[in-house]
């Protein structure tokens, strides 16, 4: 796209409005920025306080006169309006400046589709964008006031283009909810194949354009799209990685967060965003040199408590990024604040400072959650015995001619992962325990030492 521009941010003044942690100039560059993410060159940009919210346009008729000027000017293609637009003000808006309007919902919907790579992720932008457009179906274009006539089950006389276009809105919808779902039960084994494997998934989160691509890539070697642009990653990507222990885990790489993430995102990619529950650690990557940091960490934990991850949750680190671009002072002030939290790790993907330590502090985290636990089986179970290995920390072995007994650290989803693959050996050792002690050693997934 080669369209001009102009970014408008109404900045809501309303009383009885909450007060956004974002300066209006900041939300203006984050909308500036996302226009150009898809190509759009932005040859005018402002904030316009709003006092009073107008039904008919948003903004007040001078503006909207001022505008229309400016626009008429500079040959402007597309008005972005950094908020929520009705079909109405959307309608109204366009009429009045005579060119294409869209909202910051249909922005972030241009750009996930032209970013979209996997089928997945191509069928839930499609699915989001066809349930917006489904409400912006209203009369305003004459075409869609023409009467047809059908046969059947293509609609009865006297159809109207406008219902026409909404039942194949609808249908299509319908289509899609199916396709999503048999994707999703595919994802859903895919899932359960990895459990199998099994390693811990330590899945990376954070506003969008924080580097979570660069850091993956630094810690993984990886080749993921990373740029200085909004979105530039949408598809989920998974790596495994070494950590220093010697224990290998699986590293996610998700889309990034936004401020006024639309509803009809989030309910399209909760699929995909599931994938952050079911992961051993979520990785929190802040950019901690953007001056809306905070901002970013409170849209961020918004997004994860819609999807229960609660604020206090222990499997939740922090990695503060893009230390690179931090003065002396700055960096003081955050090693004094961080002082007394051991999930937060201060570091630069760029330049690889401290991603050593974020790889540590992985390692640490997954070792606190494990227990220790003693198991015995059988010298011959050399797959069993390879797996716990892998999988466990090994503290001490004893042999006892064809048996051995382990005593491991182990975390309790890979415990349980043991019981699964190996159901044989948990049998003989709950058996071996009520030959003892007189009571089962194995109760729903716990095992205990005999």
């Amino acid at each position: 796209m080669t369209d001009r521009a102009l970014v408008l941010h109404p900045d809501l003044l309303q009383p009885g409005l909450q007060p956004s942690l974002r300066a209006p100039e900041a939300r203006l560059q984050e909308a500036a920025g996302l226009a150009e993410a898809i190509g759009l060159v932005v040859e005018h940009a402002e904030v316009a306080p709003v006092k009073q919210v107008r039904p008919a346009t948003l903004i007040g008729g001078g503006l909207v006169e001022r505008l229309a000027e400016a626009i008429a000017d500079s040959h402007i293609d597309v008005v972005i309006v950094d908020s929520a637009l009705t079909p109405v003000q959307q309608r109204n808006l366009e009429r009045a400046w005579q060119c294409k309007v869209i909202d910051r919902t249909g922005l972030i919907l241009e750009i996930f589709g032209a970013r979209a790579r996997t089928k997945e992720g191509k069928l839930q932008v499609e699915l989001a964008a066809l349930s917006y457009q489904r409400s912006r179906l209203v009369r305003s274009w004459t075409h869609l006031e023409r009467q047809r006539g059908g046969v059947g089950f293509m609609g009865g006389p006297g159809e109207s283009q406008l219902e026409i276009d909404r039942r194949l809105i609808t249908e299509r919808i319908t289509r899609l909810k199916k396709e999503l779902k048999q994707v999703q039960r595919t994802r859903g084994l895919h899932r359960g194949a990895r459990q199998r494997v099994p390693y811990p998934v330590v899945a990376f989160v954070g506003y969008t354009n924080a580097g979570k691509s660069t850091l993956f890539n630094r810690l993984t070697e990886a080749k993921v799209l990373a740029r200085d642009q909004l979105f530039a990653t949408l598809d989920p990507t998974m790596r495994r990685v070494v950590l220093p222990s010697g224990q290998t885990v699986i590293l996610s790489d998700t889309v990034g967060f936004i401020s006024d993430l639309p509803t009809d995102l989030i309910a399209a990619f909760r699929a995909t965003l599931e994938e952050v529950l079911e992961a051993d650690l979520i990785l929190h990557v802040r950019d901690i040199a953007h001056p809306d940091s905070r901002a970013q960490e409170a849209d961020v934990r918004a997004v994860l408590g819609d999807l229960g991850v609660t604020e206090n949750a222990t499997h939740l680190l922090e990695v503060l990024n893009k230390a690179d671009l931090l003065g002396p002072q700055d960096r003081a002030r955050l090693a004094l604040r961080d002082a007394g939290l051991p999930q937060a790790v201060l570091c630069s993907a760029l330049t690889g400072e401290g991603c050593d330590q974020v790889l540590a502090m992985i390692d640490q985290a997954l070792s606190a959650r494990r227990v220790e636990r003693s198991l015995r089986l059988p010298l011959s179970q050399g797959a069993a015995l390879s797996w716990l290995y892998e999988h466990a920390e090994v503290l001490e072995r004893r042999d006892d001619g064809l048996m051995t007994r382990l005593t491991v650290k182990i975390g309790q989803p890979d415990l349980d992962r043991y019981l699964k693959l190996f159901p044989e050996l948990a049998e003989k050792e709950a058996e071996a325990a009520e030959g003892s002690s007189g009571h089962s050693a194995i109760t729903g997934n716990q095992l205990h030492s005999g």
